[in-house]
C-alpha cells in the first residue's frame, strides 16, 4: 500500500522549470494586457491614468483573477503549461482545488500587496512631511522583510520543488499537473546536443560579419600564388583587360590600382570603401588609389579578338 501511495503523489510533481516558466508567462501576459490598455488611449490626453495607476491596474489585475484562478484554478502560464494549483491542506491524495477563501486572499496577498506597495510610494513620494518619516521607515521594512521572506522561499524551492512564491507556501496551495505527462519522446543527449549546435550557430552568427571574408581571402591568395604560381592563360587574362580580379567577368568602367591586373570600377570602388586596407586578390599589392585604364590600352584591348 505504501509504494502505490509513494507513486500517487510522485504523479502530481512539476518541475521546477515549469513552475518557474509560469511565473515568467503571467508576468508578460500583464505587461501585454497593460501595453494593449494603454493604447486604446493613445490619442487622450497624456497622463490621463497617471494619478489613478495603481488603481486601474488592480482592476486589471482583478479581472485577469476572476476568470483565471479563480474560475479554473489556474494562471494563464499555468493553463498554458498543463498546471493547476491544489490545496496542500487537503488529507486526501485525490485532487482538491483551493477553497474559495485561499482564492480570495490569494488576490489580496497578490494584487492588493502591490497595490499597496505602488500607492504607498507614491503617497511617500508626493508628501515630503515630517509626520511621514516614519511611517515611510516602518513600510520599508516591511517591504524589505517581506522580500527576505521571499528570497528565502525561493531557496527553499529550489531546493525541494514546491511553493515557488512566498503567497503560494502562507497559502497551503502549490502547483500540479492537470493531466497526466506523456513519456518524454526525446532523449536528453539529442536535446543537448541541438542545444549546443544552436549555441555554435549563433557564435558564427556573431563572429562572421566581424571577419573581413574578402581581404582574408585576398591574403591566402597572396601566400599561395608564390608557391603555386598564376597559370599562362589567367594572366594572360588579366593582362589584356579581359577579366575582373574581383567578379571574374569582363570588365565594365575598367580600372586599375597600381598592379598588372585589371578591375571593374563599381567592384574596385565598393570593395575600396568597405575595406581601407583592400589588397589585389591575384598578386596581393595594397590599393592605395583606384584610376582608370589609359584610353589607347583599352582600345587595343577591346579589339584583340
Amino acid at each position: 500500500m505504501a509504494p502505490r501511495e509513494e507513486n500517487t503523489k510522485s504523479t502530481g510533481r512539476v518541475l521546477r522549470i515549469s513552475q518557474l516558466d509560469a511565473l515568467e508567462l503571467n508576468k508578460a501576459l500583464e505587461q501585454l494586457v497593460w501595453s494593449q490598455f494603454t493604447q486604446c488611449f493613445h490619442g487622450f490626453k497624456p497622463g490621463l491614468f497617471a494619478r489613478f495607476e495603481p488603481e486601474v491596474k488592480a482592476f486589471l489585475w482583478l479581472f485577469l483573477w476572476r476568470f483565471t484562478i479563480y474560475s479554473k484554478n489556474a494562471t494563464v502560464g499555468q493553463s498554458v503549461l498543463n498546471i493547476q494549483y491544489k490545496d496542500n491542506f487537503s488529507p486526501s491524495l485525490r485532487y482538491q482545488p483551493p477553497s474559495k477563501n485561499q482564492k480570495i486572499w490569494y488576490a489580496v496577498c497578490t494584487i492588493g500587496g502591490r497595490w499597496l506597495e505602488e500607492r504607498c510610494s507614491d503617497l511617500f513620494r508626493n508628501h515630503h512631511l515630517a509626520s511621514f518619516g516614519k511611517l515611510k521607515q516602518c513600510a520599508n521594512f516591511v517591504v524589505g522583510l517581506l522580500k527576505l521572506g521571499g528570497l528565502i522561499n525561493f531557496l527553499i524551492f529550489l531546493q525541494w520543488g514546491k511553493f515557488a512564491t512566498l503567497t503560494e507556501r502562507l497559502l497551503g496551495i502549490h502547483s500540479v499537473f492537470c493531466r497526466p505527462q506523456n513519456v518524454r519522446e526525446v532523449g536528453f543527449e539529442y536535446m543537448n546536443r541541438e542545444l549546443l549546435w544552436h549555441g555554435f550557430a549563433e557564435f558564427l552568427i556573431f563572429l562572421l560579419p566581424l571577419i573581413n571574408i574578402q581581404k582574408l581571402k585576398a591574403k591566402l591568395s597572396s601566400w599561395c600564388i608564390p608557391l603555386t604560381g598564376a597559370s599562362n592563360s589567367d594572366s594572360t587574362l588579366a593582362t589584356n583587360g579581359k577579366e575582373c580580379s574581383l567578379c571574374g567577368e569582363w570588365p565594365t568602367m575598367p580600372h586599375t590600382i597600381g598592379c598588372e591586373h585589371i578591375f571593374c570600377y563599381y567592384c574596385v570602388k565598393s570593395s575600396f570603401l568597405f575595406d581601407m586596407y583592400l589588397t589585389c586578390p591575384k598578386c596581393g599589392v595594397e590599393v592605395h588609389r583606384v584610376q582608370p585604364l589609359k584610353s589607347g590600352i583599352e582600345m587595343s584591348e577591346v579589339n584583340v579578338p
